[in-house]
């Protein structure tokens, strides 16, 4: 199939021609000419993943409690990340329309490297994306961002057969509610919240994002979106 061909052609070469080296075991992080994003202002003085991971909690706690800044939403933002991108953390989040990443953590253009599909799963396409994102870009946090009542991970629980595609989306749900059976408590919350560890440990089976978190310049979390509050809370 064409598509396989496509995603087989994404190797090492790539990765060196999208300005990054693979010496080894290990991941060097060299920007070539032909793709280096010219320097702009990062969303924050932002140095580590930790700080990453504040400055989402923080603008979160703000989102949460009605005291949004609304930063870099501006016109003058806008002009300024039309030169180049530098994303200071990457969301994996689900589809869901309640759900909006740089609301939700009051960020503003050119701050998130955002992908968002129904049960926020780490297909392929979604870990090429965010290995892009940290190891191009140089975004220092992933987070996996489920949420409360997601109808994904509900569809998945009732296997009920479903047309299309859909299917798919529920088969990379699957195991994340296969190891929530049993646990007390709500068997959607467990099964969201089982869920997203699991597509954590989807993305740390890259190589790519792997490296770059044994050399601390990447961390990936998990987070939990209470659709009543808008309050994010860690799961991992």
């Amino acid at each position: 199939m064409a598509i396989k061909q496509q995603k087989n052609h994404f190797s090492r070469r790539n990765f060196l021609q999208l300005g990054t080296g693979v010496i080894g075991a290990g991941v060097s992080v060299g920007v070539a000419s032909n793709l280096a994003t010219p320097e702009v202002a990062a969303a924050q003085n932002i140095t580590n993943p930790d700080e990453a991971l504040k400055a989402l909690l923080d603008g979160n706690d703000r989102f949460a409690s009605r005291k949004r800044r609304y930063e870099h939403q501006s016109y003058s933002r806008l002009q300024e990340v039309a030169k180049g991108q530098k994303p200071f953390a990457s969301i994996l989040g689900c589809a869901d329309s309640r759900v909006p990443a740089e609301i939700v953590f009051d960020q503003g253009l050119g701050d998130l490297f955002v992908c968002r599909v129904a049960g926020n799963i780490a297909a392929p396409e979604e870990i090429g994306s965010l290995e892009y994102g940290s190891l191009v870009l140089g975004s220092k946090v992933i987070l996996v961002l489920g949420h409360e009542r997601c109808g994904a991970v509900d569809a998945t629980l009732k296997g009920e057969e479903v047309p299309g595609k859909i299917g798919s989306l529920l088969q990379a749900i699957k195991p994340g509610v296969d190891k929530s059976k049993g646990q007390p408590g709500d068997k959607l919350e467990n099964a969201c919240k089982a869920n997203i560890l699991v597509q954590i440990e989807n993305l740390k089976s890259s190589p790519v994002l792997s490296e770059l978190i044994k050399s601390n310049k990447l961390k990936i979390v998990g987070g939990y979106y209470d659709l009543d509050t808008g309050k994010v809370s860690l799961v991992s």
